[in-house]
């Protein structure tokens, strides 16, 4: 059995959620996984090219489609997927899902982790197919897309395995009534509510979508995975490798399907709407997130991942030249195509406290603008952090800030890429507004855009802060104080809006990264999300715990 081969495994990821110290099974430096695995990634991901993907075990397809262009090259990958019916795979998934839900929990977290094993040889491919789908680094892909997200569905196993042996499968009950008693045998059963769909984007189309898969299947319930047309070759390849993983282990592949389409015909909201699809998780934009959310109407339980403004408040610093020199490489990691990108800046106008004396408002703007310019002019720093633009539509949100109002203080422009000429790139722009421009600074402008926000003082920046967050969503906020005093009175309001806070961060570690099996991602409690990975919540809402009862004579 499966579970005695990962029965450690398990156990220290069991822990690691307890704990919420640093834990990761899967390495995410490179080098961990041997010399000859670059290579051979890169190979496998060029045998892919120009042709049908043939790895998933699907057989009923209606044709073939794929649109993935490369951010980097320009050029189309050329690889289709199969179109299946929407009716056929709920069919499908529905009938495996009854054999699935059979297995008990230590069975299924066996098989998971095994898959989660497999996975991992394919790590380089999946970069290769996160980079050239996405416009992520080649870094970033690798660790993203590989370890980091491989780390996140062993969370989410690990979290099912323990909140599924919450009770015991049997008790005998005995209620004393005088001379005799009454004897009962109860038994409790956790339920799978039945066929999830995990709805993919095309910015982490592993990173965000493996929490819900293998939440759906640690309890039992067979999976739908939905990817974005633009970003599919990456979740593909999970797909199949877990496919093949149940096949060997005596489990219908169909368990989990890939539900692919095109642009021109999308079954998002066919297979939202169907009636025997009842588990959703969604990540991207929060006009497809409400439409999904009030989809709960219906019966449906949701789990929603959406856009949110994040901010960072500025009071006061020990040094200057390590804040801005951190937050430029936050603002420009992934040209700021991550949810956890910092966007609002509130600055007092007065300027912030340094140990040199107050730092006035326009010094401060001038110091991050200089650590901004000098990240993205380092050739062997500036492509490889702002990776490329995932689609048009982004590179022209920040083309065109002129049209937002505010002082344009920094414009941002294409960065050379020397492997990639064709790369489209574009550095993060700057924008000077007062505290009184809401309406400028109250939405996402998901991409490499910053607001610079001139506030009466820090009080101020706090209350703008939370206002955002309560009203517009917000996943994180950094903060940076020298005074524990204002930093309790951060930490009281963010929180109160529900929303986390990182302070003071310097060196090497930034707001944008959530840590698997420490840093819930999204609390679920404001507008930017209704769930979090991975907290029992996430788990718990995908089953339901029935007991039976026997009288015992």
């Amino acid at each position: 059995m499966l579970i005695a081969k990962h029965q450690n495994i398990i156990d220290n990821a069991v822990k690691a959620n307890q704990n919420r110290t640093f834990y990761a099974q899967y390495p995410e430096h490179p080098k961990a996984y041997g010399e000859e695995a670059p290579p051979q990634g890169e190979a496998s991901f060029k045998s892919l090219l120009q042709q049908p993907f043939s790895r998933l075990k699907q057989k009923i397809v209606t044709g073939w489609a794929g649109e993935e262009v490369s951010p980097y090259t320009g050029e189309p990958l050329g690889i289709t997927y199969p179109l299946t019916d929407t009716e056929e795979l709920v069919q499908a998934g529905k009938r495996a899902g009854r054999r699935w839900a059979q297995l008990g929990v230590a069975d299924r977290a066996g098989i998971l982790t095994e898959s989660l094993e497999k996975i991992q040889h394919h790590f380089f491919e999946i970069a290769h197919a996160t980079m050239h789908t996405t416009g992520q680094s080649f870094m970033m892909s690798f660790q993203a897309s590989g370890p980091h997200a491989n780390d996140r569905a062993l969370e989410a196993i690990a979290m099912g395995y323990q909140q599924l042996q919450a009770y015991p499968e049997k008790q005998t009950w005995e209620k004393p009534m005088g001379k005799s008693s009454i004897r009962l045998e109860k038994s409790f059963r956790a339920v799978p509510k039945g066929l999830g769909l995990v709805i993919g984007c095309s910015t982490f189309p592993i990173w965000n979508s493996l929490p819900g898969i293998y939440a759906d299947l640690i309890t039992g319930n067979a999976v739908l995975v939905k990817p974005h047309p633009k970003a599919v070759l990456p979740i593909a390849i999970v797909v199949a490798v877990i496919q093949q993983v149940l096949e060997e282990n005596g489990q219908d592949p169909h368990t989990c399907q890939l539900a692919a389409d095109s642009s021109d015909h999308l079954i998002t909201k066919e297979l939202c709407e169907h009636p025997d699809v009842v588990l959703i998780d969604y990540t991207g934009s929060s006009s497809f997130g409400n439409y999904v959310e009030s989809l709960t109407a219906r019966g449906k339980t949701v789990f929603t991942e959406k856009a949110g403004v994040n901010s960072v408040i500025l009071d006061a610093v020990k040094d200057i030249d390590a804040v801005v020199q951190n937050l430029a490489f936050s603002v420009s990691l992934y040209s700021g195509q991550m949810c956890t990108a910092p966007q609002n800046f509130f600055i007092p106008e007065s300027g912030i406290t340094t140990p040199g004396g107050v730092l006035g408002f326009n010094e401060v703007a001038t110091r991050l603008k200089d650590a901004i310019m000098t990240l993205v002019n380092n050739p062997k720093m500036g492509a490889g952090t702002l990776g490329a633009v995932q689609n048009e539509a982004t590179l022209q949100r920040a083309k065109d800030i002129h049209q937002l109002g505010g002082k344009v203080l920094l414009n941002g422009m294409p960065v050379v890429n020397e492997e990639y000429r064709n790369a489209r790139t574009f550095s993060p722009a700057i924008v000077e507004v007062s505290s009184a421009d809401s309406s400028i600074y109250e939405k996402e402008l998901f991409g490499p855009v910053i607001l610079l926000i001139k506030t009466k003082d820090t009080d101020h920046s706090i209350q703008l802060a939370r206002q955002m967050a309560a009203k517009h969503g917000a996943i994180t906020c950094a903060a940076y104080t020298t005074d524990e005093t204002v930093k309790d009175k951060i930490a009281d309001a963010m929180n109160s809006a529900f929303t986390p806070v990182s302070f003071n961060f310097t060196g090497f570690i930034w707001v944008n990264q959530h840590a698997a099996f420490s840093d819930f991602h999204v609390t679920g409690g404001n507008p930017a999300g209704n769930a979090s990975f991975t907290n029992q919540e996430f788990i718990v809402k995908r089953f339901v715990w029935v007991g039976n009862r026997t009288y015992l004579e």
